[in-house]
């Protein structure tokens, strides 16, 4: 069964009065669980075409489905409640709130979601415990370093069960070693919980954790191989 379905997606951008396709004619199909790499130059049209897949731009045409439904005919409310319950997004500046916690930042999407005051905790200190952040869950989020911000936005992204992550170059603000853990991570979280994970990257260091490489120029995909069969792609 596919997890995301891709025919024919077209953005265009105007900039200067010049016409830029960000994406242009994408065809693409991704299984449920998952763990696929879009890389390629930058203004190649992988964080386009991220942010279609996560509602967060509209192609001008095309069709874009998520879990069957096409969310380009969705009204900005069921967007809203896709992305709330479905999508999991994991951004390269962490986007945590400096004034709380760790598991207060973990444990904030589910309160939007209206999960119950125990069972937010209760989830949230596990996850935590999952990607290794055991006895730091009241650690304020402005006092944890660059690597351990990023494992609390990957619990924030995963804690909710949702089908999809979508992270766009989480690992751009950290270390080799630190990249290379976290992306060890989000590669085992993906296998344990069949959580469909699509990252963009131009990071040579860690796209080949990844089971699947889509590369991407001028807003084409040019290769589409699973990481196994690949040659050295820049």
């Amino acid at each position: 069964m596919s997890s995301i379905r891709c025919q024919n997606l077209t953005k265009t951008f105007e900039q200067g009065g010049v016409k830029i396709k960000g994406l242009d004619k994408v065809n693409l199909e991704i299984k449920k669980g998952e763990f696929l790499c879009l890389s390629g130059p930058s203004g190649s049209g992988k964080t386009t075409l991220l942010n279609a897949l996560g509602g967060l731009l509209t192609p001008d045409s095309g069709k874009l489905e998520i879990n069957g439904k096409d969310i380009i005919k969705l009204n900005k409310d069921q967007l809203a409640n896709i992305r709330l319950h479905d999508i999991g997004f994991i951004f390269q500046s962490y986007n945590l709130i400096p004034v709380l916690s760790a598991q207060e930042n973990v444990e904030f999407i589910m309160q939007a979601q209206g999960v119950n005051a125990v069972e937010r905790s209760q989830r949230a200190q596990q996850i935590l415990k999952e990607v290794g952040l055991q006895g730091l869950e009241k650690r304020l989020s402005s006092e944890l370093s660059g690597g351990q911000q990023q494992r609390v936005a990957v619990a924030r992204a995963i804690v909710s069960k949702p089908a999809l992550i979508l992270a766009d170059e989480p690992t751009a603000n950290l270390d080799s070693a630190s990249a290379l853990s976290l992306m060890k991570l989000i590669s085992t979280l993906n296998q344990k919980h069949n959580i469909t994970v699509v990252l963009a990257t131009h990071d040579n260091r860690i796209m080949n954790i990844a089971r699947r490489q889509v590369h991407m120029q001028d807003g084409q995909i040019v290769s589409d191989l699973p990481t196994e069969n690949l040659s050295d792609i820049a």
